[in-house]
């Protein structure tokens, strides 16, 4: 009875599995190869490979905080915005070329962190800083300084392969027209 348990178990597990998306790094080759333009990345859903939190300073007087959430280390008060991993998330513009504008809902003014090529880590689009050091690093989100761990430098993003197939341009080669025919 318990092989019987097994079998049923890995069965279903195969199957949950084959409709799971099929997630892989986004990176600069795969962006050069399909060749997207802006509208192109716009129809892609992105997702990010590992949690990200930011941290920062929660302003004296402060009375509500939004989006996070308030803790208190070493005696300070710190705001903490917390992007776990698998969150979708969409592009929305790139400044200058390599650098995406990611967000992570849907808000007005737009918030987003960027990520970009990082050819230390196969060219995958990792999450950008102003800084990085050892330890830590500083990032700019909702128009303010945040500081995250080293670990969020490894955060990149992901795409579901099988879906993107369905972002392919359709294209068409012109043959012309001669005279005569």
């Amino acid at each position: 009875m318990n092989y019987l348990n097994a079998i049923l178990a890995f069965g279903l597990m195969a199957l949950l599995t084959s409709c799971s998306p099929t997630l892989t790094p986004f990176t600069q080759k795969l962006y050069d190869d399909y060749k997207w333009n802006p509208d192109d990345l716009k129809q892609i859903q992105f997702y990010l490979s590992d949690d990200i939190v930011l941290r920062r300073k929660a302003s004296e007087g402060e009375t509500q905080i939004q989006n996070g959430k308030i803790k208190t280390i070493d005696g300070e008060k710190i705001e903490e915005l917390i992007f776990k991993r698998g969150t979708p998330c969409v592009y929305l513009f790139s400044p200058k070329e390599q650098r995406f504008a990611i967000s992570f809902e849907q808000s007005e003014p737009a918030k987003y962190l960027m990520f970009g090529p990082n050819p230390k880590y196969g060219n995958r689009y990792v999450l950008l800083g102003k800084e990085w050091n050892r330890n830590s690093g500083t990032v700019t989100y909702q128009d303010a300084s945040w500081y995250t761990t080293s670990e969020s430098a490894f955060a990149c993003l992901l795409v579901d392969l099988q879906h993107m197939s369905s972002v392919q341009r359709n294209s068409q080669v012109i043959k012309g027209h001669k005279i005569g025919e």
